[in-house]
């Protein structure tokens, strides 16, 4: 019996960090993305037109920023289905690759 709740809280531990993940999406405002790109803290997939990743960091602008860096300029950022605002969106872009920031921001 000891054995038994000793291996569901084991694994209710390790299910954990997966659980707490958050799910981001971005939308390029470049065509022509590749498949995947990893960030510092994200692999990122992209499939229509959008891309998806999972971390358990809690930074959307600074994840934002990250993929912005590589991908450059994005029209949407969203965290758990959040949508970063305009003026958060426009920060992300600041970073964003190829200086194509501001005219792609709104």
């Amino acid at each position: 019996m000891m054995i038994r709740i000793a291996s569901v809280v084991a694994a209710t531990l390790l299910a954990a960090p997966a659980a707490l993940a958050g799910t981001y999406t971005a939308t390029p405002s470049l065509s022509g993305q590749p498949s995947t790109v990893v960030t510092r803290d994200v692999a990122w997939s992209f499939k229509g037109g959008t891309f998806v990743g999972r971390t358990d960091q809690s930074r959307p602008l600074v994840l934002c920023q990250g993929l912005a860096k590589k991908v450059g300029a994005l029209r949407g950022f969203t965290a758990d289905g959040r949508p970063l605002s305009a003026a958060e969106l426009a920060k992300c872009n600041g970073l964003a690759r190829g200086g194509q920031a501001v005219a792609n921001a709104n």
